[in-house]
């Protein structure tokens, strides 16, 4: 589910490590840090 956030926000324009939202005193990323764009998809 990681990779297909990534890869969805990659293709908005977002890049998704930057990508960062303040929850219980914390910087979270949506992808958390498993998160990889999927390369063969965007071929």
């Amino acid at each position: 589910m990681y990779d297909f956030h990534a890869t969805m926000l990659h293709l908005l324009g977002v890049d998704h490590k930057r990508l960062t939202f303040r929850f219980g005193g914390r910087d979270m990323r949506l992808t958390d840090v498993h998160g990889e764009v999927i390369k063969d998809v965007l071929a």
